[in-house]
């Protein structure tokens, strides 16, 4: 399990962390964006990096018209675009390159399942027969169709002869029941255990840093917990507005698009209780068992508890932005949030009583991930009552991106002959400690699906639980159209309603550290 991490190989040699087994690559949906921008250069870079199995091959499944040579090309173009280093490496590539074939079929017709069967067994290597990895790189409602068709072509199987696995992309629907029901059509021809559910976040190097901090520094594990910490702030803001998407945000909106799955693998993560070991159930068991502890939300909770909001015209950066009722496919009246922030609290022994607040928005003055971890003031006495409001209270503050790192705020003296007080930070940086090597997070995760790691992979009972939350929050919002207190400029930090919603107990949001 990787999320004790190795030093970063050097290119080109046998750096595997994992005794990686020779197999074939299935790309359903190879003529999509998401192959050419992500898959391919991520593959690429693993096997730059001496991390691929010894013997493997990758085969793109689409219905247009190419032959092998030519979907190369294609991808060879792409990838001088979209490579995280250039210029590409002309040898690597070749190299790479002679492992890519195409298959040309249609996801419903049988004969292109059959001509995919052939196609693996001209390879030679039983292995990459029986070995697979099946990337459905697809839409979600075409699921279904093609696990079964791999399963009536007899290239997927429950049981041996190897091993076969289902990757899948987010969305896991729009709502348990569509969860539920796509849950199902993945598992009616494979076991749970072979179902990858991808979500990028979880691949980024500073998410999967949260357990190692937490759990190989007893300096601060024995501080987190009720007794030391008053509040925590997740925040995901994003600079960038809706854009050409507004047709897909209208049905999915901020809470589904990012708190339902990025910002709950986040939190589960900052408060999970310790794994019994790094195994990956052991792990996944411990996130399902937090995100269940969280207190449900009734009708009256959500209106307390959770704000939405919406942007209209403003500046950001100085670039003049649309409202987002004025963006395209965008309905004129449209109550769709693209800003959500939550009080949440956990009912456990660890965090009785802590509220964790949560926020994500769109059009907001920058984009930048982080996790504060707000520690209790220290009792009204001595500097306390001296010093008064510049006595700060500690905090730690773990940047997942940008400037990756982490920063611990604490109390110190100002030089002087008085007692003055300052807040000032130790801080951190992944790029002046480690250098500028990180991974892109498909790199990881294609890395952990081949090995046959599921740590970095989301469980079905995991989406399920998740979407409960964010159904009940739904709930509260339905047929409530938004209030002036839920509107906000772009370029503004959100609606005045999320300031209402810490102010209730005596709290503050604070903006992302911006380290220079």
């Amino acid at each position: 399990m990787n999320i004790l991490n190795s030093p970063a190989p050097a290119a080109g040699g046998n750096g595997n962390h994992k005794n990686l087994e020779a197999c074939s690559i299935v790309i359903f949906g190879a003529s999509g964006d998401l192959t050419a921008r992500k898959l391919i250069p991520a593959l690429y870079h693993l096997f730059k990096d001496g991390l691929m199995p010894p013997t493997f091959r990758v085969i793109g499944f689409a219905r247009r018209e190419k032959t092998d040579a030519s979907w190369r090309q294609e991808l060879r173009t792409a990838l001088d675009q979209f490579s995280r280093t250039k210029p590409v490496d002309d040898k690597v590539w070749a190299a790479f390159a002679e492992n890519i074939f195409y298959c040309i079929g249609d996801l419903t017709d049988d004969a292109a399942y059959a001509r995919l069967e052939k196609q693996l067994g001209t390879f030679g290597n039983p292995a990459l027969r029986d070995n697979l990895l099946f990337y459905l790189a697809i839409s979600p409602s075409q699921f279904g169709e093609v696990v079964e068709q791999v399963h009536r072509s007899n290239l997927l199987k429950r049981d041996g002869p190897g091993w076969q696995r289902l990757v899948v992309e987010k969305p896991f629907g729009h709502d348990l029941a569509s969860a539920e029901k796509l849950n199902h059509e993945l598992t009616r021809y494979a076991h749970e255990s072979q179902v990858f559910r991808i979500d990028h976040y979880l691949g980024k190097e500073t998410v999967q840093n949260i357990l190692m901090f937490r759990f190989s520094n007893s300096i601060f594990e024995r501080l987190w917990n009720r007794e030391s910490v008053d509040h925590v702030q997740i925040t995901v803001s994003e600079k960038i507005g809706v854009g050409d998407r507004g047709g897909y945000y209208e049905e999915a909106g901020a809470l589904r698009d990012m708190v339902q799955n990025h910002m709950l693998q986040v939190l589960s993560l900052i408060a999970m209780e310790p794994p019994v070991s790094l195994e990956a159930e052991a792990v996944r068991d411990e996130k399902v068992k937090l995100l269940k502890s969280i207190r449900p939300l009734s009708l009256d909770d959500v209106a307390k508890q959770i704000v939405r909001g919406q942007y209209f015209a403003g500046s950001v950066g100085g670039e003049m932005r649309t409202g987002y009722r004025q963006e395209t496919k965008v309905k004129p009246d449209s109550n769709v949030e693209t800003f959500a922030a939550l009080k949440l609290f956990i009912d456990n022994w660890r965090w009785s009583g802590v509220p964790f607040y949560l926020r994500t928005g769109k059009n907001l003055p920058m984009s930048a991930s982080e996790v504060r971890i707000q520690f209790r003031p220290t009792p009204n006495v001595l500097f306390a009552a001296q010093c008064g409001s510049h006595l700060d209270a500690n905090a730690l503050t773990l940047r997942l991106q940008p400037n990756e790192g982490i920063s611990l705020r604490f109390n110190g003296k100002v030089p002087g002959t008085t007692i003055g007080v300052r807040p000032v930070r130790m801080h951190f940086s992944y790029d002046a400690e480690f250098g500028a090597y990180t991974p892109e997070a498909y790199e990881r995760l294609l890395l952990e699906a081949i090995a046959g790691d599921a740590t970095l992979f989301i469980r079905r009972d995991e989406v399920e639980t998740a979407w409960k939350i964010a159904d009940s929050i739904r709930a509260g919002w339905e047929g409530r159209s938004l209030t002036n207190r839920e509107f906000y400029s772009a370029g503004t930090w959100g609606p005045i309603a999320a300031d209402d919603l810490l102010a209730q107990l005596g709290h503050t949001w604070h903006e992302p550290l911006v380290i220079k």
